[in-house]
């Protein structure tokens, strides 16, 4: 479980992260690929819910799951995995790929498919576009992209509900600025993220910050 100061701490990360995202350096966005994602709420407010035993999904934590479950819909290139919310954040595996990729795990990580290779960019980076309607290929949305729209749809939601609904309203924003992604490289990462994911509700008691709250 993730400490309010370590909001964007990933498993197998050695070192403590602040609120800001951490972005891999070199790595190119806009190609695709599998995503671990943490977003954290304002101030790590508990505004999504409770946890007994298991997460007791509130009004906000609801809005939360359907704007996050929208993502597919609004990016016909992104499909998501495991997610989970907890009361002060959200963890998900998002994917981002061209319509003509398959179902199959390990390709979507390796976000190009066998006969694609040669045709990556040299510094590593995959040329690739996906098709529209017209003929035209699109770039993919990167993933700074489809989180800033998730952000913005839940943020505006969440406002309306404190004016119609008497939601608690939030400090100056309702998610933290930025946000953490982790880049899964491999079936084994992608194993250990979902366990990861699936264990965030046991393991809530056992961090401080959360009995604190």
């Amino acid at each position: 479980m993730l400490s309010r100061s370590e909001c964007g701490h990933m498993p197998g990360d050695s070192a403590n992260h602040h609120r800001r995202s951490i972005r891999l350096r070199g790595y190119d966005y806009a190609a695709g690929g599998s995503y671990f994602v943490t977003i954290c709420t304002q101030d790590r407010a508990p505004l999504l819910g409770t946890v007994e035993g298991k997460v007791l999904l509130n009004g906000a934590g609801r809005m939360a799951d359907h704007w996050w479950n929208e993502l597919p819909r609004r990016y016909p290139t992104v499909s998501l995995d495991a997610f989970v919310i907890m009361p002060t954040h959200i963890h998900g595996i998002l994917i981002i790929s061209p319509p003509a990729v398959g179902a199959d795990r390990d390709v979507r990580i390796a976000g190009v498919r066998p006969h694609d290779r040669d045709a990556a960019h040299p510094e590593g980076r995959t040329l690739r576009c996906a098709p529209t309607r017209s003929g035209r290929p699109q770039p993919l949305p990167t993933l700074g992209v489809v989180i800033r729209w998730f952000k913005t749809m839940s943020t505006n939601a969440y406002i309306r509900a404190v004016l119609d609904r008497a939601w608690p309203p939030f400090n100056r924003r309702l998610w933290q600025r930025n946000y953490h992604d982790r880049v899964i490289r491999n079936p084994r990462e992608y194993d250990a993220i979902q366990a990861y994911i699936a264990r965030n509700p046991s393991q809530w008691s056992l961090d401080r910050e959360n009995r604190l709250q």
